[in-house]
């Protein structure tokens, strides 16, 4: 069957230096994927390449079977729609001068999707268990957790079919981590929809992921279900990364 998202042999390098060398990587619909590794594994990179940033040196992604390349605005308006960011920082992440009602209407008039917009932010706000009422505030009386959120309604608004999660809680406290990873779990459960967490957290990607693919020095080393590689890791790039796994409270706050 083929995947709703494939990396086939993709490789990038950066003035010589290969940060990426043949990675395949497969996403299903209503997969939950992390791609978890070290620093300088090559995640960010991958990251770019499954966002449609930039394009690999060799190989390729496809979207549903349709190949995908960075282009202008205009012709990326299709994966755009099917493919949006959840991103890690989310004090930096929302413009301090838009409301939350702007912020999460504004891929919808980007990208040009029809619909009665003002409904779409209350259902959307309500989706990530927050209160309407909130569409009217500025970021700046929101804490860290409700901003994030915020960045999942907004990434949500033109339904896409994969939510890509760049470290998405790594700027919060532990308690709030857990209600964030929570709530990308359930969104994809609820929804249908892909969610593919890039990140160097094994314990985040163990909360809110089934599958982990394990990134090292720019190749895959290993992938599986959660509990296959993260119980049993066959090598020896996911067990230093088990060992340096920090501990997340048992439940939310």
């Amino acid at each position: 069957m083929t995947g709703l998202l494939t990396v086939t042999g993709a490789a990038k390098s950066y003035r010589s230096r290969t940060v990426l060398d043949g990675v395949d990587l497969t996403v299903n619909a209503g997969d939950r994927l992390g791609v978890v590794g070290a620093s300088g594994a090559g995640k960010s990179t991958l990251l770019r390449l499954l966002l449609a940033v930039e394009a690999p040196d060799r190989g390729e992604i496809r979207l549903r079977d349709r190949p995908v390349r960075p282009g202008r605005p205009g012709t990326m308006a299709w994966f755009r729609r099917a493919v949006q960011l959840v991103p890690q920082d989310p004090f930096g992440s929302l413009s301090p001068r838009m409301t939350v009602a702007e912020i999460i209407t504004e891929p919808l008039i980007c990208l040009r999707v029809p619909g009665h917009h003002a409904a779409r932010v209350s259902e959307l706000l309500t989706a990530v268990d927050l209160d309407p009422a909130l569409a009217g505030r500025l970021p700046s009386a929101l804490s860290g957790g409700q901003r994030q959120r915020v960045a999942v309604a907004r990434a949500l608004a033109p339904r896409p079919e994969i939510l890509v999660a760049d470290e998405p809680v790594s700027a919060l406290d532990a308690t709030v981590r857990v209600r964030v990873l929570d709530l990308l779990r359930d969104v994809s459960e609820r929804n249908g929809t892909a969610l593919v967490m890039v990140s160097h957290d094994v314990a985040a990607v163990r909360r809110a992921c089934t599958r982990v693919a394990v990134l090292h020095q720019g190749r895959i080393a290993e992938s599986g279900t959660v509990g296959d590689v993260l119980t049993r890791p066959r090598t020896e790039a996911t067990r230093d990364l088990l060992a340096a796994v920090p501990r997340l409270p048992s439940a939310a706050a």
